[in-house]
This record gives C-alpha cells, sequence and structure tokens, in this order.
C-alpha cells in the first residue's frame, strides 16, 4: 500500500507544510520513497510502496509538458493492456510503472478513463489545462481516500489520521456516523467518524475547481444484474462454477503481476486455499503464511499445513500467544482510523507484520464466503428449512428447552452457542 494526500487551495506556503505533515503521518504506507510537487497553487504529496517498476517509479509522475500530475495508491491490473492501446495511440512512455498508465489515459480518455480500470486504486488528478483536480477510487473501495471541503480549499489523504493533521479541521465527532457503527460494526462512506471529513463513495470520482471552489461527484459505475439474474437461471450449476473457476484465476493471474516477491494468505479454508492453489498453477512457486493459536479451539493451523503440504508450498507458521494479542490492543487506535468491530483486526495485523519479513505483498481470501457459501449463517440458513417445518410442538416444546439447558462452553463457536443462535433466530 501507498499513501497519497494533497492540498488544493488556500496559502500555499501552508499547503506545502501540511502535505509535508500528512506525508510523515503516513510513512508507514509507504516507506520505500517519498515525493512531493507545488504547481498552480495545488500540492501533491505521496508515500510509496514500491511493487511495480521498484527504481523508477517515483511519484508524483507527469506527462511530456508538465500540464497533467497524479499520485496513486494501488495497482492498475489490467495496465499492459492500455499502455498498448495508448502506445498505438501515439503516447510515450518513460517508465515501467502502471501509474504512468492514468497520466497518458487521462490525456487521452479525461475522466471516463476511470471506467477503462481494472484493478484497487484511488489517484488524484491535477490538470493544469483545465485547471482542476480529480480525485477516484476503484469500484469496490479496496483502497482508501478521505477528503475535506472547507469554503475554497479541498484536503485529500489516504488516511483519516493524516487529514487531522490539518488544524483547519475540527475534531468533532459525527453523531450519525457513530450510529452507523453501532449498528453495522463500521462507518460506511461517504461519512467518516470525523464530522467534516468524508469518504470518496467506492466507484466515484470528485472533481474540484481550485479556482472557485466548486465541486462535483460523479458515480462512475454501478453493478448491474445480467439478463439470467433478474428471471429464471439461463446456466447450469456447472457452467456457473466454471465461470467462477475462470474468472478467479484470471484475478489471481492479474494479482501476480509484480517486481516484488509474493505470497499468500492462508487458513486451510476454501477461500484462501483456492487462491493458493491458482497461485501454484500459474507461479509456480507459493510462499504461504498462517497464525495457529495455543488455545486449541480456535487453532485451524492444521488445516492451512495440510493444504500447503498439497501444494508443495514453502510455508511459514505464527503461532498467537494471549500475550501477543493483549500487547497489540492497546496500539490499535494508532493503527486504525476509526472503530473496526471486527476482531480478526487482530490476529490479522500480526500475520501481516510477520509475512513482511519474507516478502512484500501477500494475497488472500476474503471476501471468499460469498462466492463458496462459507458463513455458518448460510449453513443455518440452510438447516433453517428444515427446521421450521417440524411441529411447532416439538421445537418450542422439547428442542428449545433442551438447547438452553445445555452447558455453557468458552471454546470458540462451540456446539452450544451454535445451537442457541439457531433455535433464537
Amino acid at each position: 500500500m501507498c499513501g497519497i494526500c494533497g492540498v488544493a487551495g488556500g496559502d500555499a506556503a501552508q499547503g506545502r507544510e501540511l502535505v509535508g505533515r500528512m506525508c510523515a503521518a503516513m510513512v508507514h504506507r509507504g516507506p520505500d520513497d517519498e515525493g512531493s510537487v507545488q504547481l498552480d497553487g495545488v500540492t501533491f504529496g505521496m508515500r510509496r510502496l514500491s511493487i511495480i517498476d521498484v527504481e523508477g517509479g517515483h511519484q508524483p509522475i507527469h506527462n511530456e509538458d508538465s500540464t497533467v500530475w497524479v499520485v496513486q495508491n494501488g495497482e492498475i491490473y489490467n495496465h499492459l493492456e492500455l499502455r498498448d492501446v495508448l502506445v498505438a495511440a501515439g503516447h510515450a512512455f518513460t517508465t515501467q510503472s502502471d501509474t504512468e498508465v492514468l497520466v497518458h489515459g487521462y490525456e487521452e480518455w479525461g475522466e471516463a478513463m476511470v471506467e477503462r480500470l481494472n484493478g484497487m486504486f484511488a489517484f488524484a488528478v491535477l490538470d493544469r489545462r483545465l485547471r482542476r483536480v480529480l480525485l477516484a477510487r476503484d469500484r469496490m473501495g479496496i483502497k482508501p481516500l478521505h477528503y475535506a471541503v472547507d469554503g475554497r480549499r479541498l484536503v485529500f489523504a489516504s488516511e483519516l489520521k493524516a487529514l487531522l493533521c490539518d488544524p483547519v479541521l475540527r475534531r468533532e465527532i459525527d453523531p450519525v456516523a457513530l450510529d452507523e457503527y453501532l449498528a453495522l460494526e463500521f462507518v460506511p462512506s461517504p461519512r467518516s467518524m470525523v464530522r467534516g471529513i468524508s469518504k470518496l463513495p467506492p466507484a466515484h470520482t470528485l472533481e474540484w475547481f481550485p479556482g472557485s471552489g466548486m465541486h462535483r461527484l460523479h458515480r462512475y459505475w454501478a453493478p448491474t444484474l445480467g439478463e439470467d439474474e433478474g428471471g429464471q437461471p439461463a446456466h447450469s450449476v456447472d457452467e456457473r462454477c466454471e465461470e467462477l473457476r475462470a474468472v478467479l484465476r484470471e484475478s489471481v493471474r492479474k494479482e501476480l503481476i509484480s517486481d516484488v516477491p509474493l505470497g499468500v494468505f492462508l487458513s486451510g479454508g476454501i477461500d484462501s486455499s483456492a487462491v493458493a492453489a491458482m497461485m501454484s498453477q500459474l507461479g509456480g512457486d507459493v510462499k504461504s503464511f498462517s497464525v495457529g493459536f495455543a488455545e486449541r479451539s480456535f487453532d485451524e493451523s492444521q488445516y492451512a499445513r495440510q493444504v500447503a503440504r498439497h501444494l508443495g508450498a514453502d510455508h511459514h507458521e505464527l503461532t498467537l500467544e494471549p500475550a501477543m494479542l493483549l500487547d497489540l490492543i492497546p496500539r490499535l487506535p494508532t493503527l486504525l482510523d476509526e472503530p473496526v468491530g471486527d476482531a480478526s483486526i487482530i490476529p490479522t495485523y500480526l500475520l501481516s507484520a510477520f509475512t513482511r519479513r519474507h516478502v512484500k505483498v501477500a494475497l488472500g481470501g476474503d471476501g471468499g464466503d460469498e462466492l463458496f457459501a462459507g458463513y455458518p449463517t448460510m449453513q443455518a440458513h440452510r438447516l433453517a428449512g428444515f427446521y421450521n417445518r417440524a411441529p411447532r410442538l416439538l421445537r418450542k416444546g422439547l428442542v428449545e428447552p433442551v438447547v438452553h439447558r445445555l452447558p455453557v462452553s468458552r471454546n470458540n463457536l462451540s456446539f452450544d452457542f451454535r445451537a442457541k443462535r439457531f433455535v433464537s433466530a
């Protein structure tokens, strides 16, 4: 991950100083390189984690006549295909960086360029000809981008804590965002936990004109249902499975494009195991990383070891002790921009720190449960259909009283916990 930030409008000297402080606040996001530029009352800053074109991908990056400047956090997976199209159209590249594709893509297609991108990204463009700044975020909102509009000034950054370096912005809790967090266990865009600071929503651009302070939010993509998804299925289950296999394989292939070593987080479940298997088929050697727990009811590391052994992966395992988890908890407020009601952030952080000793990038299986029906609640939903057809007297008079009398277990996802949740749903 990288960190980008910027100030458009306001006092130039103050903007330069603020961008310096915001970059310093995000040094953990980009330990490899730092860059900044100030032009026409706009200042861009960048902290870089080098993945593509390690030596030549310095940012901010610009076109031949320095009228278009870009900073980007993320990766454009189809940058090689777009590069070929742009070279054929007459554009000259000076680096192998995927960010330079954004520069020439913007020259060629303007704001519509973002519709052609396949990847995870958040970027900013300074167009000196049109005197505007353009912010953009990927379709799924994988890469973060926060911004604040203060009169005729725009301030943006990859992290909320970087924006809080600005003394002008008030540090007040947004009560609506607090309500959303308590209901959803996270704060969805466009709000943030701080009043006056917004998240650029996924699949959106923000157009800003420094001279007037005018800005426009635009949604460039929205998911649509296919013809067969709105009515009767037009494909068999086997055809759908093959389609999923092909899409997943292509997704992994694109993410393997890197100039630095790669690894994979491996839990032994279907999701991460599928990603690891695709990596093995496409790229040969696989370095896998997993966590184990001293508490046996939480430990699933044996499944990861079995998968790694099957794939012939170079497997690395970190065993988490209670003291390691407790030591991390006081640091979480400084590591996270906002509260997150998901305790898995703790082992995930420790696993990431462990993995970083060996590789710079790791793929994971997050999101696969939606595709492979991996959530326990999905299994419970299927069983509920059979359970609800049982006579009410049997359910209410026998099953539920017995379940509620089961002794309480402190084990992870114990039988009594799942059974009580099931009959109470």
